[in-house]
């Protein structure tokens, strides 16, 4: 095998891996159907597929291959796995009954992600393609920022802290359960924090591009 094609198989592997999460995720049920050894699968996997995010790109700048492929397919790997992976922390699967509610008619998820919060991250993404495909048909280059790279940072290290908060109070309710109040509200107090400063950051990062866009858009030259 030719070296220079590792960058394109890490790609197309994350890809897979990312497939194979929402699988798991897909038949996994927080209260019913799966196990939570299918969690820990899941949450290893989505690990593997995270952390080698800048990997295929480091070496396709190391090794100077960079291809068409790479730059088209390992930032739609990223947006796959974040986008896929909230969307379905709000899905159905996740959803919990709270016998002591005090609103009935409001729908919970053991995740602590709602659709608003989807829509958030999603709308984020269609703005900052949509900008950058404007920015570079006018032939300036826009790559990504340092707020929007930490906005990857952050959202795979929610998607993982959430998958963790989910495993361990299964566990905690089914062996530990005179410690679940305790754990519950420490880890619900974290988990919350996490996903409010990811939501904090993707709101910044967009505001970023928007900024880079109307001085552009401004600029006498174009």
């Amino acid at each position: 095998m030719n070296y220079r094609q590792i960058p394109n198989l890490i790609t197309t592997a994350r890809l897979i891996l990312a497939v194979v999460f929402f699988v798991i995720l897909s038949w996994y049920q927080f209260e019913g159907r799966g196990h939570s050894t299918l969690l820990t699968l899941g949450f290893f996997i989505c690990l593997v597929a995270v952390s080698t995010d800048y990997l295929d790109g480091y070496l396709a700048r190391k090794w100077n291959v960079e291809s068409g492929f790479g730059r088209v397919v390992d930032p739609f790997v990223d947006k796959i796995l974040v986008l896929g992976s909230f969307i379905f922390f709000a899905g159905k699967n996740f959803i919990i009954s709270e016998a002591a509610d005090p609103h009935p008619y409001v729908v919970r998820t053991i995740t602590g992600i709602t659709p608003a919060m989807v829509v958030v991250i999603l709308g984020r993404e269609l703005l900052v393609t949509s900008l950058r495909g404007l920015a570079e048909k006018s032939g300036v280059s826009f790559g990504a920022d340092k707020w929007g790279k930490l906005k990857m940072v952050m959202q795979s290290i929610t998607i993982l802290v959430i998958v963790a908060f989910v495993y361990f109070l299964g566990v905690v309710q089914k062996h530990f359960e005179g410690a679940l109040v305790s754990y519950r509200f420490w880890a619900e107090w974290f988990r919350d924090i996490m996903i409010w400063l990811t939501l904090i950051i993707t709101v910044i990062s967009a505001w970023g591009y928007l900024s880079r866009s109307i001085q552009l858009m401004r600029s006498p030259s174009r």
